[in-house]
């Protein structure tokens, strides 16, 4: 049985608490996308106003169990600012806060070790631009070779590096990551990564020939995506929230 949490709100500023609230529904909607793995994986949030904090999820929770008030605050040494009963993933806290650290640009990360992901990330060829939502990550996504379960702080500096400036990421033999300017980003950069992936898989488990549009044709699609660098997912992240109120209204405890 999970230990009880007592309520942090009120005893947090108001920016937090709404960021505590925002980070739970999206492992909420995470969890139901069937993007989980058990009581593994993260989505962190940069906590408003700091530089070198940030929330993330107790190690030994189902995203469908996940509330404002059980996130854990933790800074980028990976020391808990908050008492908690629950600690936090090593490998979590390595892969999450090289990206807190070195990318202030970006808010929120997410990481998920799907089978279409982890299938992808196998691949010599990585992610092809096999159809027009994919096209949204033609030479926008990084890779990461694999070196172990992420444990090493050194490796830190070679996620940062490999990541470069991008806010999607394919650890090979892992699988995928994304990082946005806020949780919408992130969640519309992984249900479109996810989504290819599964389609590539597919495509390629049908033994048949396929096709790839001309150099200028992907471009131009992927500059279409990203017209005006604005954040991506700001029409979708409302209405899941309103999703989120709806089916999952305990996230906000």
């Amino acid at each position: 049985m999970l230990k009880s949490i007592e309520s942090k709100k009120g005893r947090v500023s108001d920016a937090e608490w709404n960021a505590r609230c925002e980070l739970a529904a999206a492992y909420r909607l995470v969890a139901r996308e069937g993007w989980t793995h058990l009581v593994n994986n993260h989505i962190s949030l940069r906590v408003p106003g700091a530089t070198d904090q940030f929330l993330i999820n107790p190690y030994g929770f189902l995203y469908e169990q996940i509330t404002a008030s059980s996130l854990i605050k933790i800074d980028v040494d990976g020391k808990m600012l908050e008492e908690s009963p629950y600690e936090v993933n090593e490998a979590g806290f390595v892969i999450h806060s090289a990206i807190h650290m070195a990318r202030m640009d970006l808010h929120c990360v997410l990481h998920t070790h799907t089978v279409s992901g982890q299938a992808v990330s196998a691949l010599d060829c990585g992610l092809l631009p096999l159809n027009q939502g994919s096209l949204r990550y033609y030479k926008r996504v990084a890779y990461h070779d694999h070196e172990g379960v992420s444990r090493d702080l050194e490796e830190r500096e070679r996620i940062v590096n490999d990541l470069g400036p991008h806010k999607v990421m394919i650890m090979r033999n892992h699988g995928l990551l994304t990082a946005g300017v806020n949780c919408g980003e992130a969640f519309h950069l992984m249900y479109h990564l996810e989504k290819s992936c599964r389609t590539q898989m597919q495509v390629l488990a049908s033994n048949m020939p396929y096709s790839i549009a001309p150099e200028e044709v992907l471009e131009k699609s992927a500059q279409t995506f990203h017209k005006g660098n604005k954040p991506l997912g700001q029409r979708d992240w409302p209405a899941l929230m309103a999703l989120a109120d709806e089916l999952y209204p305990s996230y906000k405890n």
